[in-house]
């Protein structure tokens, strides 16, 4: 039986999608609990507008996210920390701090999740900072700690 997904089912794939599944796995599970409406052809048609718009979406989204990184990287960022006599910080600066400075330095808004240290950082000097803007594009910033003051 062919039934258009209404929401994404692991291992069977994502809303829109129109997927052939047995008769009894369609009317026991996926219909009862909504995941899934049979197939017609108004509903394949809704479908398929519904698959157009999403490619769309994942090409604008892909876009800017290529245009974010293209800002991002190859810029130095400064970042004055408070820091004892051998270098090193009476805190850390964590993801969110990374997101705060790119967000007053270039206008960005970058979710903090999506910045990835090696580890909080501890200490003054030069560090790196993966940035995961779309699972096809990364950036990596370049990150100087210097002492307050």
């Amino acid at each position: 039986m062919k039934v258009i997904l209404i929401a994404e089912v692991e291992g069977l794939g994502s809303r829109g999608e129109i997927v052939e599944v047995k008769d009894g796995y369609a009317n026991n599970y996926l219909i009862p609990k909504g995941l899934a409406v049979r197939s017609t052809k108004g509903k394949a048609k809704e479908a398929e507008q519904l698959a157009k718009e999403k490619m769309a979406r994942a090409d604008r989204e892909l876009k800017k996210a290529r245009e974010e990184a293209q800002i991002i990287s190859g810029h130095t960022f400064e970042i004055p920390a408070k820091a004892g006599e051998e270098g090193r910080l009476f805190g850390t600066i964590t993801s969110r701090d990374v997101a705060e400075l790119v967000k007053k330095e270039l206008g960005l808004e970058i979710d903090r999740k999506k910045i990835h240290l090696e580890e909080h950082i501890k200490t003054l000097g030069f560090h790196e900072a993966r940035l995961k803007l779309h699972p096809q594009v990364e950036a990596i910033i370049h990150l100087k700690v210097v002492p307050e003051g």
